[in-house]
């Protein structure tokens, strides 16, 4: 029987992908998640407390995710370029870990500003080496599944954060210092489940590109993949706006504030099906004959979500199946374009490549949400989701148009 299982090919398969880099990257990913989003989920909260308002919320989350979409692309050319990348992702974790904990001693909002900052700039370090190190780690057959794994993992840490924050609260009388202090455990916990369970696998010999040169030497089919991603993105608009949606149907029949209540809810489900469909999108980018397909089919599920919104049906069974929706396509999105990247871009040029890929899902997330909030407001909230419908249908299109090998 024994030697059954260890013939068995699936089996094998499974073995070489689920390794200790595997597990290491997932439980990091979910340990340092469900730090920085317990400090996420109380963060409003605490600068009313400091007596500053949503603007301040605003200019906090802008400046940060602005910092951190620059960082990744600069640290993907400086990953490329570095023999070892393992200590550089050991050292950004604790560094994330360190500056949410110390948001517990903010005295002010730029106190605030400068701790969220720090710690989304060296979450912005370690995405681009922490992806390379993944692809490395495992089999090209089998990029969908590692992938989808620490996606799937990352998104239970998120799932966890919100409910661990609101029993943090009781527990400690709603003192946000305690809480903020206890972000530590986790935080510091991803850096150590990254320094003692990943197992670097050394490239041939570090690129000495410039950083522009690098840009231009990413394959071909790599710069088409982006224009597809590019285009999908501009209509992936923030997840808040579906909550918002959610709201506005729900508050004529139910009220405001239980309306609210059910809009979190439902966004928990997103959550819940954005967790499993990471890890089936990837199986199933593995077990098709192009993993193109699956990306696409994903970005065909984001299309009938949109169409859903433009209808505008305020049921609550509706709204169900419209956050459902929204959790399957951004599992499948997120862990078969990086996938994809490993498949077309050769190792020694993955930190560039996974620098850029973050780079353009950012510019895409800022203009989209600004693009659907602006016709929302403008025109009405069908307009807006329908143009982001036409959006998520080209960049299904665009994806089925590609050549990878």
């Amino acid at each position: 029987m024994l030697f059954t299982a260890m013939s068995d090919p699936e089996h094998n398969a499974r073995a070489r992908w689920l390794n200790s880099t595997t597990l290491g990257v997932g439980l990091t990913s979910l340990l340092s998640d469900w730090s920085h989003e317990m400090a996420t989920a109380i963060l409003p909260a605490l600068l009313v407390s400091l007596g500053a308002g949503p603007g301040w919320l605003g200019v906090i989350e802008g400046v940060a995710d602005g910092v951190s979409s620059i960082t990744k692309l600069v640290a993907g050319h400086l990953t490329d370029r570095l023999h070892r990348q393992k200590p550089l992702v050991v050292t950004a974790y604790a560094v994330t870990a360190a500056a949410t904990g110390a948001i517990g001693f903010a005295a002010n909002a730029i106190q605030v500003l400068l701790a969220r900052t720090t710690a989304w700039l060296a979450r912005g370090v370690r995405t681009p080496a922490r992806k390379a190190i993944l692809a490395a780690a495992v089999p090209p057959e089998a990029y969908g599944r590692a992938f989808g794994f620490e996606r799937m993992m990352d998104t239970t840490g998120a799932i966890v954060a919100p409910v661990t924050a609101l029993w943090l609260l009781s527990a400690t009388s709603h003192n946000y210092r305690h809480v903020l202090l206890w972000t530590l455990v986790p935080g510091f916990a991803a850096a150590a489940s990254f320094g003692l369970l990943v197992r670097e696998r050394h490239p041939e010999a570090p690129a000495r590109r410039t950083f522009l040169a690098g840009l231009r030497d990413l394959p071909k089919g790599f710069r088409l993949f982006l224009a597809a991603v590019g285009v999908f993105g501009l209509g992936d608009f923030s997840q808040t706006m579906l909550i918002l949606y959610a709201t506005q149907k729900l508050t004529p029949e139910l009220g405001a504030a239980r309306a609210s209540s059910i809009a979190v809810a439902l966004y928990l489900v997103r959550n819940a099906f954005y967790a499993g469909f990471a890890y089936v999108g990837g199986w199933l980018g593995d077990h098709v004959p192009r993993r193109k397909l699956v990306l696409a089919g994903g970005y065909a599920v984001a299309f009938g979500m949109a169409l859903l919104l433009a209808i505008g049906t305020p049921h609550l069974a509706v709204l169900v199946l419209v956050f459902s929706l929204g959790g399957v396509f951004t599992g499948v999105e997120e862990a078969l374009e990086d996938s994809i990247t490993a498949e077309i871009v050769p190792a020694p040029q993955r930190g560039m490549a996974y620098g850029t890929l973050a780079a353009v899902n950012a510019v895409g997330d800022f203009a989209s949400s600004l693009l659907v909030g602006a016709l929302w407001t403008a025109v009405s909230p069908s307009a807006a989701f329908a143009t982001a419908g036409v959006l998520f249908a080209a960049g299904s299109v665009l994806v089925l148009r590609l050549r990878v090998r």
